[in-house]
């Protein structure tokens, strides 16, 4: 299934966000949004996701599996959100984390083995009944990946999801989080300051430029990767 995004523009009280969006995110494929602050590079993953709420005013279409969602609410277009603080619940265990994104039309035994499945292919085995704050950060990210998977999300929609995580430790969950794109097959959106997020995810990239038709185009190079710049 494919995620398409069609002649999306986003205009907030005081400025035009973006203008004349389009892009194709195949299965498997991502496309990493970046640009500098205030650009919209949040207010176009919220539109996708359909929490475009006033005063911003939008336009265009969203379309995943030849599905129209604009007009379909959040819980209907089953995509998954990631976002910079991985967000466990904090009164459940790792494994009720896990299990608390498994259909609910799901046999318990069924979920339960779904979940250790989904540990064990993480290096997490064993951590079912621990405290989700024992986790290191690394391992909460993984936690949170694996939550959003599975409930069976039809795309991903990751929101500076490497941001809050120290320089050694991001590597690993990049190379875990683009294992897990390619084995589910999901288009994905990734919005990000960092070029080494869009190339460790093998991503295509959308500039947004603050107000200016939105631009495609590679990578900056990498002796431009300064830590916390933007593109």
């Amino acid at each position: 299934m494919s995620l398409e995004l069609i002649n999306l523009s986003a205009q907030a009280p005081s400025q035009a966000l973006f203008s004349g969006i389009n892009a194709t995110i195949g299965p498997a494929d991502v496309l990493a949004v970046m640009g500098p602050s205030g650009s919209g590079k949040t207010t176009l993953l919220n539109l996708i996701a359909g929490f475009a709420d006033p005063p911003v005013r939008w336009g265009g279409e969203v379309w995943l599996a030849g599905e129209r969602l604009c007009h379909q609410p959040p819980h209907k277009r089953r995509l998954g959100l990631v976002f910079q603080s991985p967000l466990l619940f904090p009164h459940l265990s790792v494994g009720q984390n896990l299990g608390f994104g498994v259909p609910g039309n799901i046999p318990a035994a069924d979920r339960r083995a779904r979940v250790d499945d989904a540990l064990d292919q993480a290096g997490l085995g064993g951590v079912f009944d621990r405290d989700p704050q024992t986790l290191s950060g690394g391992q909460r990210a993984r936690a949170s990946l694996l939550r959003t998977l599975l409930s069976e999300p039809r795309a991903l929609l990751l929101d500076e999801p490497f941001s809050a995580l120290d320089e050694a430790t991001k590597d690993d969950v990049r190379a875990f989080t683009a294992a897990q794109i390619e084995r589910y097959g999901l288009p994905t959106l990734l919005v990000t300051h960092d070029p080494r997020d869009a190339e460790s995810l093998g991503a295509d990239v959308l500039h947004l430029c603050g107000g200016a038709t939105a631009k495609t185009g590679s990578l900056p190079a990498p002796a431009n990767w300064a830590k916390g710049s933007n593109v």
